[in-house]
C-alpha cells in the first residue's frame, strides 16, 4: 500500500503533464474554430496531404535517415573502441563525447555558424592556402552536419552500454573455436550489440526528424523542414488545429518507426544468436 502511495505523484505528474497536453493536441487536430466554438473535422489532415507539405514530410524524412545513418557509421566505431578492455583513458573519451551536451543546444548550433559561415573559421584557413570560400552553409550539408554533431552522443552512449556488458568469455569461447576477429565480430559482438543500436536509432532519428533550431540556422530559413512547419503554425500563423494535426501525424510515423525496430529486434532474438 506504501508503495502504491508513493507512486501516486508521479501518475499526477504524467497525467499533468503528458496525458492531458497530448490529448490537447489529439482535440485540436481534429477540430476547428467556428463561430460556435469548435466544430469536428479531417479538413486539417487534408491540408496535410497537399504536395508541398508531403514535400517537407519527405524532405525531413530523408534528411534525419541520412543523419542517422552517418551517426551509427560514426558511432559504432567509437562505441567499439570505447568498450575495447585495451583502451585505456575511457572516462576522459566518454567525458568528451558527454561534454557538449553540458552546453545549450541553440549554443551548440551557433557555434557552427562561425566556423562554416564564408569568413568563418574554416573559410579564413583555406584562405591561407589561396583557396577561394566555399559555401558550407544554407545547404543539405550544412543542416546534415549540425544534426550529426548535436545527436551523435545518443548513438554512441547506448551502443558503448551494451558493447561494455558482453560477457567476454563469449568471445573467449568463439576465438578458441577458431573464429577470426572479422568472424568474432559478424557472428558474435555485432549480433549481441543490436540492442544498443536500435536504441540509438531511435534516439537519433525521433529529434532529427522534429528538429527547426538545426535546420532553421545552418539551413538558413531555406529548409522548411517539418519541425519548423510545426513551429510556424503555432508561433506565426497561430494555426494550433493544422499544427496539432501535423503533430499527431509526427507522432504516427514516430511509433510506426520505433514499433519495426522493436519487431526486428524481438524477431531477432526469437532466432538466437547464430
Amino acid at each position: 500500500m506504501k508503495r502504491r502511495f508513493l507512486a501516486y505523484p508521479y501518475l499526477l505528474w504524467m497525467l499533468i503533464f503528458i496525458v492531458v497536453p497530448l490529448l490537447l493536441v489529439l482535440f485540436y487536430s481534429f477540430t476547428t474554430a467556428t463561430e460556435d466554438g469548435f466544430a469536428f473535422t479531417l479538413d486539417n489532415f487534408k491540408t496535410f496531404m497537399q504536395p508541398i507539405y508531403l514535400k517537407v514530410l519527405w524532405r525531413s524524412l530523408a534528411l534525419a535517415a541520412i543523419s542517422t545513418i552517418v551517426c551509427l557509421i560514426l558511432g559504432y566505431p567509437a562505441a567499439l573502441i570505447l568498450s575495447s578492455r585495451q583502451m585505456s583513458r575511457k572516462s576522459f573519451l566518454l567525458f568528451l563525447f558527454v561534454l557538449p551536451m553540458w552546453m545549450n543546444f541553440l549554443l551548440r548550433t551557433y557555434a557552427w555558424l562561425t566556423l562554416l559561415e564564408k569568413n568563418g573559421f574554416i573559410n579564413t584557413i583555406l584562405s591561407v592556402f589561396g583557396i577561394e570560400p566555399i559555401q558550407l552553409l544554407y545547404n543539405d550539408g550544412a543542416v546534415v552536419l549540425g544534426m550529426v554533431y548535436n545527436f551523435l552522443p545518443f548513438m554512441v552512449l547506448p551502443i558503448y552500454s551494451v558493447l561494455k556488458k558482453i560477457d567476454p568469455s563469449v568471445i573467449e569461447a568463439a576465438e578458441d573455436l577458431g573464429a577470426n576477429q572479422v568472424t568474432v565480430f559478424r557472428k558474435v559482438i555485432f549480433p549481441l550489440s543490436l540492442p544498443g543500436v536500435f536504441s540509438g536509432i531511435s534516439m537519433v532519428f525521433m529529434p532529427a526528424v522534429t528538429t527547426f533550431v538545426i535546420s532553421r540556422l545552418l539551413g538558413g530559413g531555406q529548409y522548411m523542414l517539418i519541425g519548423n512547419l510545426i513551429e510556424k503554425q503555432f508561433t506565426a500563423v497561430y494555426d494550433w488545429h493544422f499544427g496539432s494535426a501535423v503533430s499527431i501525424v509526427m507522432m504516427v510515423i514516430i511509433l510506426i518507426s520505433m514499433g519495426i525496430l522493436s519487431k526486428y529486434d524481438n524477431d531477432r532474438e526469437g532466432g538466437g544468436l547464430w
